[in-house]
């Protein structure tokens, strides 16, 4: 399927690394205007900064999506500076917590749901009146742990099942406005993504043995790319030996 995203204006959130910054990469590699947002400035405007050297039309806005005046400055932003927007990507995530649930702290707790739960509803409700505008596409980045039991992080998995029933909701309201809703479930990407035990996934696993986040940038782009009147509701993307877990 060639991809085309000329004159679209794209919304990424944890765009400063991994999976966010893969992605934006992606997009404005197929024409997109991409306004990136992650809370760390400098590798923002670094990659702004890239993408624009290659030719892409880039707009840096340092965001914390726990924090909903900042994800409505964002989208105002965006919509300012392009006119509109047709693809967001919510995709900012963290993972605390990942202990005995009798030993999970509050603060953890709490930081992964505002991030996961509080920050996705928070870009969404920002991102839903444009994407109707447009009849864009919104992908969430969800993951393997909101599909099945995820014991080494409670926390971090009860907030992806809630992205997950969100999203598929969300796509059930606003499907007959034209806009398109699609789910990814990543498993096992190597990426600077990090729980308790300080170790990365990129660290963790060896090249070739997990999930590059390029892989799941292209999967985020056909899903962004479907054609009006279609939707790539959800889509799993796991490492081969994932479900040998159980």
């Amino acid at each position: 399927m060639e991809l085309d995203f000329d004159g679209d204006v794209a919304v990424v959130t944890g765009a400063s690394s991994g999976i966010g910054e893969a992605t934006a990469r992606r997009l404005a590699a197929e024409g997109a205007d991409v306004v990136l947002a992650a809370r760390r400035p400098g590798p923002l405007d670094d990659l702004a900064a890239e993408l624009e050297a290659e030719g892409a039309d880039a707009l840096a806005v340092p965001t914390d999506v726990r924090e909903e005046s900042e994800v409505e400055e964002l989208v105002d932003r965006a919509v300012d500076r392009f006119g509109g927007v047709d693809v967001g990507v919510v995709n900012a995530g963290v993972g605390r917590g990942a202990t005995d649930v009798a030993d999970i702290d509050t603060e953890d707790f709490r930081a992964t749901t505002a991030t996961n739960v509080d920050g996705a509803f928070f870009a969404t409700r920002a991102l839903v009146p444009h994407l109707r505008d447009s009849e864009g596409s919104l992908v969430f980045v969800g993951s393997y742990a909101g599909q099945y039991p995820y014991p080494s992080n409670p926390v971090y998995g009860a907030s992806k099942a809630w992205l997950r029933s969100f999203a598929h909701s969300v796509e059930a309201q606003v499907g007959d406005d034209g806009v398109g809703v699609s789910l990814l479930n990543p498993g096992g990407v190597r990426t600077s993504f990090a729980f308790d035990d300080g170790e990365s996934q990129a660290e963790r696993y060896e090249a070739g043995d997990a999930i590059e986040p390029e892989e799941v940038a292209e999967t985020i782009a056909l899903a962004a790319g479907v054609g009006a009147g279609a939707t790539l509701s959800e889509v799993d993307i796991y490492r081969r030996d994932q479900l040998s877990e159980f």
